[in-house]
């Protein structure tokens, strides 16, 4: 069996996309697979440490602006578009695939239509609330949608194509309960609160977060874990804004990193999580129950992150903040008014866990063996 991944861009893409080919290859003893990229430095890096081939194409998107910078873009890019083409027809011819499954991002476009002219089984996994331009561009097209949300049937052109299957999620965040995961963390005592903005930080919040991490230290109200992002320098920019409010020294409850790596057994000890609202993201809190105020980034193409959070707002399972509007002091506020409000806090959980799908894999590998037996 020969199965063919096609994913670029992000994590939230990449992820999704490793999760089922591990599924795939337990499934499929000895199967085949190979990625098809668009060369990003993410991708380049995952997939291969993943332990899959990956075979990258000459593609990009599509500006939705009119300056002469976009227009030149897109110029580009419908140049790519003719190239991954042939490119596309090449892989093909020397992969022979069985089944073509793309998880996000433009490379899904010209790999999944070459696969579907040529009757090879096709799916697209569609992770957001609102379905982005490629999903829609192929959704008359592939198999199935498999998606995250109920809602991304509205936007599909065959309906009765959409599978609900959630976004997959990474077994480190399903295997331990909140108690073991702060006993192994060693985080007793107070509530914890975890806030991230992003692997490459968010400048605008982390200066909200200088204020809510001086508030906190001098109340020690909650054990506060916040990864700035951006590496070193991420943290060393932190260091400076709080020296610009007077905090020098940080108390034992307050801990500020560049990046968190144990992001699974964190969000598993959190009880409350403070963070944006990119569909993985979402479908790690989901997954595990947890609360968590949302501050969806303003800077995603057709304000994807603000689709997502509101799906979860409007059934009780999140607090959102546009960012335009929120400040530091509104954040630690806010955290705190929810950690003294236990009903509101369980609340919260009950409601985030029942949007939860914690077998993503095993539905979208029925889909996979239904499409292959037809």
């Amino acid at each position: 069996m020969k199965f063919l991944l096609a994913c670029a861009g992000t994590a939230g893409h990449i992820n999704p996309a490793l999760a089922i080919a591990n599924r795939l290859r337990e499934a499929y003893p000895g199967a085949e697979f190979l990625f098809v990229g668009s060369g990003r430095d993410l991708e380049n890096r995952l997939i291969p440490s993943a332990g899959y081939p990956l075979r990258n194409i000459t593609i990009s998107g599509f500006y939705r602006g009119i300056k002469p910078r976009d227009i030149k873009h897109n110029l580009r890019t419908l140049k790519n578009l003719s190239v991954s083409k042939k490119e596309c027809r090449d892989i093909l011819d020397a992969f022979a695939p069985d089944i073509a499954i793309g998880t996000g991002g433009y490379v899904c476009y010209p790999i999944l239509k070459a696969a579907a002219k040529r009757h090879i089984p096709t799916l697209i996994h569609e992770s957001n609330a609102v379905p982005g331009l490629t999903t829609k561009t192929l959704s008359g097209t592939v198999d199935r949608v498999l998606a995250a949300f109920p809602s991304v049937k509205e936007h599909c052109k065959k309906p009765d194509r959409v599978v609900l299957t959630g976004t997959p999620v990474r077994e480190d965040f399903l295997a331990l309960s909140r108690e073991r995961a702060k006993s192994r963390l060693g985080l007793t005592g107070k509530p914890v609160v975890v806030s991230f903005w992003g692997s490459l930080g968010a400048d605008n919040m982390n200066s909200m977060m200088a204020e809510f991490i001086r508030l906190n230290a001098r109340s020690g109200l909650m054990r506060h874990i916040h990864a700035t992002g951006n590496g070193n320098a991420g943290l060393a920019r932190m260091r400076e804004r709080l020296s610009s409010l007077g905090v020098y020294g940080l108390p034992d409850w307050e801990d500020i990193r560049p990046y968190i790596d144990n992001m699974g057994t964190l969000m598993a000890a959190a009880d409350l999580i403070l963070c944006r609202s990119g569909a993985s993201t979402l479908a790690e809190l989901t997954a595990l129950g947890r609360a968590c105020v949302l501050v969806p980034s303003p800077n995603v193409t057709g304000d994807q992150q603000t689709k997502n959070a509101r799906e979860l707002e409007r059934v009780g399972a999140a607090v959102v903040i546009p960012e335009d509007v929120c400040t530091g002091e509104q954040l630690y506020n806010t955290a705190v008014s929810l950690l003294r409000d236990r009903e509101r806090l369980l609340s919260l959980e009950r409601e985030a866990r029942s949007l939860g799908v914690t077998d993503a894999t095993e539905r979208i590998l029925s889909v996979v063996r239904e499409l292959l037996a037809r």
